[in-house]
């Protein structure tokens, strides 16, 4: 038996998965973020502990006897957040996340103090990483940086608490900005641009290796046995990738969580920085992989839906397939700014062409289709770098949605294949990792693509009526960046 747990942004998910692969047990618990300010986004990693601690005991309630047998906990987590412990291994503030754009004045002061930076990690600076939060925190909270003895990404510093072993893996290491990421280890001038040395920074294994083993006091806590096996791990989209089979040179993957992604895998590192599009390591040994960045995916309809009195995500979507298209006004998803391809953190969101006629459901439509729109400016972003696509798994909270798939699909021109556990990638490839730990089989004989429950092709009439929006939506980022403040 192997555990996934997958450390959101939103909810803590966690798997039990047997030898053939088959989950035998799934629970969740839901996560709160804290913006204290503009700009900001938070949470205290002990919300993180008590939330994992609560999920674990579910699946052991569902399935006690198999709870018994478990080998090894693979973990997948949100990338770039910067959790900062002092010499005690206490958390001296709260975590600041991957969508939190305060940092975007230091992207500039790190790549000037560092010239080679996007050579030596593969991507433009931007606030989300880790190292921008870092200078930012040097001038803005200098009592703080003082004491920081350590930085650790949101699931390393869980996997801190589980083994006492302070690892992290080369795939969310890839998102800190201080992985030289062809060579798979820390940069030492990334590192001193920022005031920290290799010290500061937790020892590297690969994602399917051993990270080290559940402490003794955790595992009688949880009801496991002695010597379970923690394997590394991957970052968020990488561990998906893992658990959809997005392993092989060219397998992709769009997820819609919190963000949307797009996710390519590579045998090779293979940056292409002027496009803001990221070049990461993959989760696995040997490999690497390509991704565009959208911040507000999923999040543009949890936000719809909170302003429209509460109507259910799910139904939200469901209406948008009875939109008016007279009606239906172009949406910008930049509510938390933008990545791929603007790589600006003063965006904003926009709806354009509002009337009187419009109501919930072409709010909603237009959410996704502007989603799906970013999603196609991000794949453009990687065929400038040379990368073609001829089928995607859509995996994530949005995965659920047929009409969503059949929009990307028209925006992007490739084809979208949706599995029937699309919502579980990160945790279930977490379980692969683990089992990977511990039975010493090869990658490819694991990480098997799961047959999909629907493949959306580019419809011919929709990719006709998308394109005219597409220019529009295009349009209208260039004509009002410089409207808003900052901008």
């Amino acid at each position: 038996m192997y555990v996934g747990i997958d450390l959101g942004t939103s909810e803590v998910k966690t798997l039990l998965v047997d030898a053939s692969q088959r989950i035998v047990a799934q629970a969740g618990v839901r996560l709160e973020v804290s913006r204290p300010q503009p700009m900001w986004s938070e949470q205290d990693p002990e919300l993180w502990w008590t939330a994992t601690a609560q999920a674990l005991g579910r699946l052991r309630a569902q399935a006690p006897q198999a709870w018994g047998g478990v080998r090894a906990i693979g973990l997948s987590g949100q990338m770039h957040g910067a959790t900062l412990l002092d010499a005690s291994g206490r958390a001296l503030r709260p975590a600041i996340l991957w969508n939190d754009t305060r940092a975007h004045a230091e992207c500039l002061e790190l790549e000037q103090q560092v010239p080679a930076a996007r050579a030596i990690t593969g991507n433009l600076a931007m606030p989300g990483f880790t190292a921008p939060k870092l200078l930012w925190l040097r001038r803005h909270e200098p009592a703080v940086f003082a004491q920081v003895a350590r930085v650790l990404l949101p699931k390393d510093w869980l996997a801190l608490r589980m083994t006492g072993e302070a690892v992290s893996e080369p795939s969310d290491a890839a998102g800190t900005l201080w992985l030289d990421v062809a060579r798979r280890e820390w940069s030492t001038d990334m590192l001193a641009a920022c005031g920290l040395q290799l010290s500061h920074m937790p020892r590297l294994v690969e994602g399917s290796e051993p990270r080290g083993t559940l402490r003794a006091a955790i595992a009688a806590e949880w009801g496991l046995p002695p010597g379970v096996v923690v394997a590394g791990g991957g970052g968020d989209n990488a561990a998906s990738a893992v658990g959809m089979g997005v392993v092989e040179h060219g397998d992709a993957l769009v997820s819609l969580g919190s963000s949307g992604v797009m996710f390519v895998a590579t045998d090779r590192f293979a940056p292409n920085p002027a496009g803001a599009v990221h070049a990461f390591c993959h989760a696995l040994p040997g490999r690497w992989c390509q991704m565009s960045v959208t911040l507000s995916a999923a999040t543009s309809l949890s936000w719809l839906a909170g302003i429209t009195g509460g109507i259910a995500e799910g139904e939200l979507a469901a209406q948008a397939a009875h939109a008016d298209p007279q009606s239906t006004p172009i949406f910008l998803p930049y509510l938390n700014g933008e990545r791929t391809p603007h790589n600006d953190a003063h965006a904003r969101g926009l709806f354009f062409g509002l009337s009187t006629r419009t109501g919930t459901p072409e709010l909603a439509y237009a959410v996704l289709e502007g989603v799906a729109f970013s999603i196609a400016d991000g794949y453009a972003a990687l065929q400038a770098a040379g990368t073609q696509v001829k089928q995607a798994v859509l995996v994530g909270g949005g995965a659920r949605s047929a009409l969503w798939a059949s929009l990307i699909a028209a925006a992007c021109g490739f084809a979208v294949a949706r599995p029937a556990s699309g919502d579980q990638g990160g945790a279930f490839g977490a379980a692969r990792l683990a089992r990977l730990a511990v039975s010493g089989e090869a990658p490819t004989e694991v990480c098997l693509a799961p047959p999909p429950a629907e493949v959306t092709a580019p419809e011919a009439a929709l990719v006709a009526r998308l394109a005219p929006r597409l220019a529009r939506y295009r349009a209208l980022y260039t004509q009002t960046r410089n409207l808003l403040d900052g901008g």
